[in-house]
């Protein structure tokens, strides 16, 4: 995790699915907690796979950040995640930065 006074980086491996979803929820729940940065980016660059629990949990996190007037931001997404996220939908409801 790399903190800024304007931004958090989380960086993010392995898969996000029913085994991990909770400990993500927790880093960003204390992330947003209290003095929440104006982004909080999650690097998606390791991610291997994201189950249904992982992508709810990607919304309701950002949701919360948007309670806590901070973006939510996933980086370096993957062809593979943008498909699920266009099949299911929730590409729209999930702050995406492209790469430069």
């Amino acid at each position: 995790m790399r903190r800024a006074p304007t931004e958090t980086v989380v960086s993010l491996a392995g898969e996000i699915d029913m085994s991990t979803v909770q400990r993500l929820a927790t880093t960003v729940d204390e992330i947003l907690g209290g003095d929440a940065p104006q982004r909080v980016v999650l690097d998606m660059s390791g991610v291997t796979f994201c189950d249904s629990q992982g992508l709810g949990t990607l919304v309701v996190l950002s949701r919360k950040a948007t309670m806590a007037q901070s973006y939510l931001v996933l980086t370096n997404v993957g062809a593979f995640l943008i498909r699920v996220l266009d099949i299911t939908g929730l590409r729209g409801a999930l702050m995406i930065q492209e790469p430069a």
